[in-house]
Order: structure tokens, then C-alpha cells, then sequence
């Protein structure tokens, strides 16, 4: 039987890596990756090309002639891109569409939420849906629960810091919104059925594992780790006062990824903690299939085996090529102003790449 053919866009990032794991684990895929001709040297591209990874080198930005000829032959592309690079998938869409792509699964994998000023980076992404649909290209749509790798809390004992990429001490409302959560090593494995599946063309699907509060995880790590957690309660007032302001914030300078992280971060807290957005029901409320009930012989990564790996220090974390300096990320240290989402979250980066980029 022949392979499906897949380019995958932004490979070597975090959930891009982790398709490229799945595809390549599934065996049913001849795996491809569209890097730009800087960057084609670089080790992650290298250790990509030592798996079977097919490098093909061309820039988004690049002409439309020039992006036909990096999709000769693909049937699936999947797109892994930055949240300042969003637009950047239209001039693909439409040399996909030039060249018979049969599905084309554009840059969502983040949580579940409404379109229309809720999260300004999901209505980036569904003008790029929408510039898809009007090119009547097919296409597949695929969110993801908050990764089981950034839902638990750190252990004052500091001895799960190694995995962290921040000090996630807050509990946002009253603790108990229900949260759909997804383990970031499973969303190739999702992927590998889904693009293959005749049931997701032209359909938005939510992949993930379970559902829980902040409140149980909490509980649960006090369990696992038998340390008592600080529980710092974040009212649903400070939250709204956190995401007015990045946005007032947000719209008086020229676009900076960068400078609009605090507007992800504070958006992401009000849709999932205070809105409960992020919820299978809502979900499918709003059309999207669910891979529960596509796939329920799908095992996932339970999420209690998880966290023990991470109390044990066997865990691997995320974000560990742009983390905060290792002083830092052992520390946590608070800032003086407790709006400032991104000082809290990234202290201090080496590394400001496509920071947010899932």
C-alpha cells in the first residue's frame, strides 16, 4: 500500500515535533517538511533528516510558484506556524489549492473558543479558516486541550522545576471550570487518524484526553507528591482588569509578537478559566467533532501517570530551547505588578523565536 504523502510547517516546534513523532511512529506516512532555506542547517532540521524526515526548503513569504513547487505531490499539509505568522498560510492555501492538496489543516491546536473578540488569536486563525473555505480547499480543523505539560501546579519543594516552564501558581476564578486537557505527545497520535479519516473532511475536531478543574489537579498533585500546594485564587475581576488592559495595551504600538503575549496569556485565562470555552460539550456545541467519540479505542496518556513521571523526575517539559534562564526557571521570582502576565510567565527568555508558538 502506497503512504500518504504530509508536509508538515513548523516541524521542529512543540506540537509540530510531536505530529512529526506520530506520523512517523503510525508508519502509514512519507513525512516531509517545509523549512526555510536559512534555516535548513540548523541541528532540529538535521535530527529531523536522521529520522526520515524529507527536507524541502522554501519560505512562506516565497512566491506563489515557488510554494507549488514545494507541494509537488503532497496530499496533506499541516501546519505548525507562530502566532505572528498566521497570515503567512494563506499564499500555501492557495498554491495548495493549485496543486490538488486533498486536505489541507491549517494552524489551529489551541483551546476551544468562540470566534468574535473572545481570543484575538483565534479570530488571526479563523481568518485564515475563512480565506481557506473561500478557496473551497479541503481542509481539516484540529484544537487541543490545555497540554497536560502547562496544567500542574510547581511544588514549593522546587523539585519539578526541571519540567516547567513557568510557575503556574494561580487558580483562576473559583478553581472548578471544567477544562479539556491533552497530552502534547498525543496529538500526533490523534493526528495520524484524523487526516487519514473521511469523517473530519471539511470538520473541526477537538483532540483530547480528559476533563478536569484546576482544583482537582491541585488535588492530585498534593496526592502524588504528598506536598501541600499553595492555592493563590485569581478573582474573575482581576482577570477581565489583566485582559482590558493588554488589549488597550496591544493596540498602541505596530504588531510585536512579543508585546502581545500578555493578550494570549490573559485571553486564555479568561476563555478557559472564567468562560469554561474550553469544555468538550461547548465544543461540540459549537460543531466540532470529538475524539472520543471518533476514536474511543484511541489510549491516551493518563494524565495522573503523567504527573507522577514529573514528581519522579522523569518527565520531559516543554519550551526548553526559549525557557527562562535555569536560575530563573528554579525561582520563579514574582514581579512587582501582578498584571504583568509575561514578565511572570517568561522572566527572562534566551530566546523570543516564535515564543508562544504551539
Amino acid at each position: 500500500m502506497s503512504k500518504t504523502s504530509v508536509l508538515l510547517v513548523g516541524a521542529a516546534g512543540e506540537t509540530g515535533g510531536s505530529i512529526a513523532n506520530g506520523l512517523l511512529e503510525d508508519g502509514r506516512f512519507e513525512v516531509y517538511a517545509l523549512v526555510r532555506p536559512v534555516s535548513a542547517h540548523k541541528p532540529a532540521v538535521a535530527r529531523l533528516q536522521e529520522r526520515g524526515v524529507q527536507i524541502r526548503k522554501c519560505d512562506l513569504k516565497a512566491s506563489e510558484e515557488e510554494l507549488i513547487e514545494a507541494l509537488a505531490d503532497i496530499e496533506v499539509v499541516i501546519s505548525c506556524v507562530g502566532p505572528a505568522e498566521q497570515h503567512d498560510q494563506i499564499p500555501l492555501a492557495k498554491a495548495a489549492k493549485r496543486t490538488g492538496v486533498k486536505r489541507f489543516v491549517p494552524c489551529g491546536f489551541i483551546t476551544v473558543a468562540p470566534p468574535g473578540g473572545v481570543m484575538w488569536l483565534r479570530d488571526e486563525k479563523e481568518i485564515v479558516y475563512n480565506q481557506i473555505r473561500q478557496l473551497w480547499l479541503p481542509y481539516t480543523i484540529v484544537d487541543v486541550g490545555w497540554w497536560y505539560q502547562l496544567a500542574y501546579p510547581r511544588l514549593t519543594s522546587g523539585r519539578v522545576d526541571y519540567a516547567m516552564t513557568s510557575g503556574n501558581d494561580e487558580i483562576i476564578g473559583d478553581g472548578n471550570t471544567p477544562t479539556a486537557l491533552t497530552d502534547l505527545r498525543d496529538i500526533g497520535r490523534y493526528m495520524a487518524r484524523i487526516i487519514l479519516d473521511p469523517r473530519t473532511l471539511n470538520k473541526m475536531v477537538l483532540a483530547y484526553n480528559a476533563v478536569s478543574t484546576q482544583n482537582k489537579i491541585y488535588d492530585l498533585m498534593e496526592e502524588i507528591s504528598e506536598e501541600k500546594v499553595e492555592r493563590l485564587y485569581v478573582p474573575e475581576e482581576t482577570i477581565w482588569s489583566r485582559v482590558l488592559a493588554a488589549r488597550q495595551a496591544s493596540e498602541t504600538y505596530p504588531f510585536d509578537p512579543i508585546k502581545f503575549i500578555p493578550r494570549y496569556l490573559a485571553e486564555y485565562q479568561l476563555s478557559w478559566g472564567i468562560r469554561g470555552d474550553n469544555n468538550p460539550e461547548y465544543a461540540k456545541y459549537l460543531g466540532y467533532l470529538t475524539s472520543q467519540e471518533l476514536y474511543p479505542d484511541f489510549k491516551p496518556a493518563d494524565f495522573r501517570q503523567y504527573l507522577e513521571a514529573v514528581v519522579r523526575g522523569t518527565a520531559t517539559g516543554v519550551y526548553t530551547d526559549r525557557v527562562i534562564s535555569r536560575k530563573h526557571q528554579r525561582h520563579f521570582p514574582r514581579t512587582e505588578s501582578s498584571d504583568s502576565l509575561y514578565t511572570r510567565i517568561f522572566p527572562r527568555t534566551e530566546s523570543s523565536d516564535s515564543l508562544m508558538s504551539r
